[in-house]
């Protein structure tokens, strides 16, 4: 499989102290990537240099083959790269399905005609039942976003990510504060999602990576300590003196 995303000594640091420090990474086409790493591993700026929330101080980021380094975060959205967030991005007295209907606009080129009366959207209808139907959330077509439960707030999230018809998708901790059924859930949503297209996500559950993931990248302080199948990553001693402070504890993976 061919690199989709690559990213050559991605440096950014704050008033002396460096987040992400020389970072190697390569995210080949159609596989899910998890990027993992204790708080404070420089995660989270990573990915706000990828989506240019923050511009690097040294080093490239390469998509689909264009140095993308110096590009604006619309641009690198027009490509194909988009994200979603830690804390959940709904619009919350919006309805499910005006929350979907608002990413899909984007496609039409009219998300900025707010004179056109709102049945001017109703072309639309069919994609957002198809999109929601495939996160599980076609029951909640008129519920109002505020209404959800977490782990559907992140369902919907999803289908609104999914609506913009991406290449790469970017989840920032999807699973964070979830409680097991919606964790699975979540996790079979990812996995699809993943059918068709390539996913780069950062994730603190080890039994979520270790059972969707492709390739696995650890961060410590800024910098890759390791790289490549769970199996093999799990039980490098520097990943488990990251996470456990001690080289003689394993990661724990998916349970039987």
């Amino acid at each position: 499989m061919d690199c989709l995303l690559e990213t050559r000594a991605l440096t950014k640091g704050f008033k002396g102290f460096v987040a992400v420090n020389g970072v190697d990474l390569k995210v080949r086409r159609g596989e899910i990537h998890a990027l993992i790493g204790p708080n404070g591993a420089g995660k989270t700026t990573f990915f706000n240099l990828l989506t240019k929330f923050l511009i690097p101080d040294r080093g490239r980021i390469l998509y689909a083959g264009a140095d993308i380094t110096l590009e604006k975060p619309a641009e690198v959205a027009r490509r194909g790269i988009v994200r979603s967030f830690q804390l959940s991005a709904v619009f919350p007295h919006l309805t499910v399905l005006e929350n979907v209907r608002i990413a899909l606009q984007r496609a039409l080129g009219t998300h900025f005609h707010f004179w056109k009366p709102e049945s001017s959207l109703a072309v639309l209808h069919g994609r957002v039942a198809e999109l929601l139907e495939a996160v599980g959330l076609g029951a909640f077509a008129h519920s109002t976003a505020v209404e959800l439960p977490y782990g559907r707030k992140r369902a919907l999230e999803i289908a609104t990510t999914l609506a913009m018809g991406p290449t790469l998708m970017l989840l920032d901790e999807p699973t964070q504060g979830m409680g097991l059924e919606d964790v699975e859930r979540v996790t079979g949503l990812i996995r699809q999602a993943a059918a068709e297209r390539t996913v780069l996500m950062v994730e603190h559950n080890m039994q979520v990576v270790a059972k969707i993931a492709d390739t696995i990248t650890v961060l410590q302080r800024g910098q890759v300590i390791a790289s490549g199948r769970y199996a093999e990553v799990s039980r490098d001693p520097r990943v488990m003196e990251a996470y456990m402070g001690s080289a003689d504890l394993e990661l724990q993976g998916p349970r039987a």
